[in-house]
């Protein structure tokens, strides 16, 4: 009777470790909107997962040496190597909550001397191994092993968006400090036409048909310029500083010889609006964090009912060691110990109003995360369909400068203008040049950051 009512008390407890405390995870709901409120042309459907590589992105803009820089920074920077560490630890804990749920054995050794009612201090010596398990009855252990996988994967997704952030940041940079090489050699073009409509003044003056106010008038204009072109070399020091430390390398080991600045801009195929869930590694993040702070939910509520623990020891005890052995002195134990806390002074209700607050900030930041992806795709979006028109409109404007300045040499030859207003015609082409390469660049920051709102690289079969 006995051994089948143990029988029934171990299925029982076999039922009940199957139950845990609190829901099981469902993501919270969130509205999404069937397009983008900025037209982009024909939609095409974005599929990647958010758990798949986010690939070399970059090389859609076909410039060798920024594949090179990439791969650099994949391999070498250290706030990448600190985020695979935080993943690698993310995973520890899993594996260290997870093994909460199997018994622990341990070995005992012992050797003394112990003094009771005898007259001496007796030898007692003992060898015995002890088990204990404490079963997952309602799910408290289980709940944790949920909180912390999600919480890994969390940090699988923090890594992901680590990586395409510093991606991203190296590729502005680089097209930055290339568009300063080039806004160096306007500058320095611009500077050599001022000289020559310095020296132009000089000689008006010299020979008395002008006045010094022209000649100081040339002499700050050419100096402004020259002022501008020393400020690009800074600007273009920083950037080359900048890059040098996402690669993994110091400034005085890294160097980027000047080169001619291309912009050609790709296109880019933004998907539909849900895609953003699945390709946004913050997004992902942030979801996971809902999932982990659900579980703990449950955690919170195993705490209101007691602990079972299932102990078993079993070994050997002689007050002489050479008698340790012999099966006149072996023992063992076994039996359940149930554990309630009674009173706790209210830090269990604490936990569990702790845990509910927690999940509800956690559903927040997931639903602004979501709001904040669509705010960035639309913004850049936006940026992206304005740079363009503005591009056209100021690529005719600089043809507009580029003819005025022909025609201005061509009078000049024929004798029929001035030199200072050919020189004039040339500083006004090479203006408009400029802000022509402002709105080029731009163009080019505004196509990474879409890609980076977009969540990174897309399938290659979607690009076509």
């Amino acid at each position: 009777m006995k051994k089948s009512w143990h029988i029934i008390s171990l299925i029982g407890i076999t039922i009940l470790s199957a139950c845990a405390m609190g829901s099981d995870y469902q993501r919270p709901s969130i509205e999404i909107p069937l397009s983008y409120k900025e037209d982009y042309g024909e939609w095409r459907q974005a599929v990647p997962q958010d758990e798949n590589d986010r690939g070399a992105w970059w090389s859609i803009y076909h410039d060798s040496v920024l594949d090179d820089l990439e791969q650099q920074l994949v391999l070498s920077n250290q706030n990448l190597k600190a985020a695979e560490a935080a993943y690698r630890q993310a995973n520890a804990v899993t594996d260290e909550t997870h093994s909460a749920l199997f018994p622990s054995l341990t070995l005992n050794s012992s050797a003394g001397l112990q003094k009771g009612t005898m007259p001496t201090p007796v030898a007692a010596d003992s060898l015995y191994g002890s088990a204990s398990w404490t079963l997952d009855v309602w799910g408290h252990i289980r709940r944790g092993v949920e909180s912390d996988e999600a919480k890994a994967q969390a940090s699988s997704a923090d890594l992901a968006a680590a990586k395409l952030s510093m991606q991203a940041a190296l590729a502005t940079n680089y097209f930055d400090l290339r568009a300063q090489d080039e806004l160096k050699r306007l500058y320095d073009q611009m500077a050599e036409v001022n000289h020559k409509a310095l020296e132009l003044a000089q000689r008006h003056y010299d020979t008395g048909i002008g006045d010094l106010t022209a000649v100081l008038a040339a002499q700050s204009q050419l100096e402004d310029v020259q002022s501008q072109s020393i400020n690009t070399s800074i600007r273009r020091a920083k950037l080359e500083h900048a890059i040098a430390a996402l690669v993994g390398k110091t400034p005085a080991e890294f160097s980027l010889p000047p080169e001619q600045f291309f912009d050609a801009v790709p296109e880019i195929p933004v998907g539909l609006p849900s895609a953003l869930l699945e390709r946004r590694p913050d997004i992902a993040s942030s979801e996971r964090m809902v999932a982990a702070a659900n579980a703990q939910i449950g955690v919170a509520k195993a705490a209101w009912f007691p602990d079972l623990t299932l102990s078993a020891s079993s070994g050997y005890t002689s007050m002489a060691l050479g008698k340790l052995l012999q099966i006149s002195n072996s023992f063992w134990a076994f039996g359940p110990t149930l554990a309630e806390t009674l009173f706790d002074g209210g830090a269990r209700e604490a936990r569990a109003k702790k845990a509910n607050a927690a999940y509800d900030q956690s559903v927040a930041n997931y639903r602004q995360s979501v709001l904040t992806a669509f705010q960035q795709v639309e913004d850049n979006l936006a940026a992206s369909r304005i740079l363009t028109e503005q591009q056209k409109v100021k690529e005719k404007s600089v043809t507009h400068a580029r003819t005025i300045e022909r025609l201005m040499a061509h009078h000049y030859m024929d004798g029929l203008e001035s030199y200072s207003n050919v020189l004039m015609a040339k500083i006004a082409s090479l203006e408009a040049e400029q802000s022509l390469l402002s709105i080029r660049r731009e163009r080019l920051e505004a196509s990474i950051g879409l890609v980076q709102a977009l969540g990174g690289e897309w399938e290659r079969s979607h690009k076509d």
